[in-house]
Order: structure tokens, then sequence, then C-alpha cells
């Protein structure tokens, strides 16, 4: 899994039940499994999400067998970035500045 920094004061928007209902809005799917939140979208045979504290979400998604068209596979990336703001409060420009940030520190 990896984890994404949480937008400071953003824990309020995914706490409790708003976490599966994000994934629900944006994936049309969540269960719930060991306390992490479980869906599948397009391309992405299935998307686990866990709150770890109120800065980091873990997130890992495995990609489906098979071939598909490029609009699938574009569709389902859209979502999951969708689904990755919702969830962190940062678009996927400032998710990429910070890992940057991070593996300049050295921290990853």
């Amino acid at each position: 899994m990896k984890e994404f920094d949480i937008k400071k004061g953003w824990y309020g928007k995914i706490e409790g039940e708003q976490l599966p209902k994000i994934m629900e809005d944006v994936f049309g799917n969540v269960a719930e499994e060991d306390g992490a939140f479980v869906s599948k979208f397009g391309v992405l045979a299935r998307i686990e999400a866990k709150i770890l504290s109120k800065t980091v979400i873990a997130i890992d998604t495995v990609n489906a067998e098979g071939t598909f068209n490029d609009e699938m596979i574009l569709d389902s990336k859209r979502a999951l970035n969708k689904f990755m703001e919702q969830a962190t409060g940062f678009d996927a420009k400032a998710r990429m500045k910070r890992e940057q940030k991070k593996a300049k520190e050295g921290k990853i």
C-alpha cells in the first residue's frame, strides 16, 4: 500500500462513513474488509483504501488482467484521481510535489 498525506483539516470530510460514501459515489461499489474499504472500477480489479491516521491514508490498486481499450483505461485513471483528490484534499499535481519533496528529504 502506498501512503498519501491528507490535507490539514481534511480528515473531517473522510472520517467515519464518509470515505466509503466517496468510494460508492466515484466507483459505484464498496465493501469493507479488515478495516479497509475495497472497490473495483474499469481496469482496476481492486482499489483498497484505509485511513491510518488523521494525516495519512493508504491506497492500493491492482490492475485487472486482459486487454483494455484506451478509453476504459483513461476512465479508470480519471475515477481514481477523482477519488484520491476527494480522499486526500490534494489534486494529482500537489500529491506529486509532496512525494518529490519527501524523496529529496529521504523520507521515502
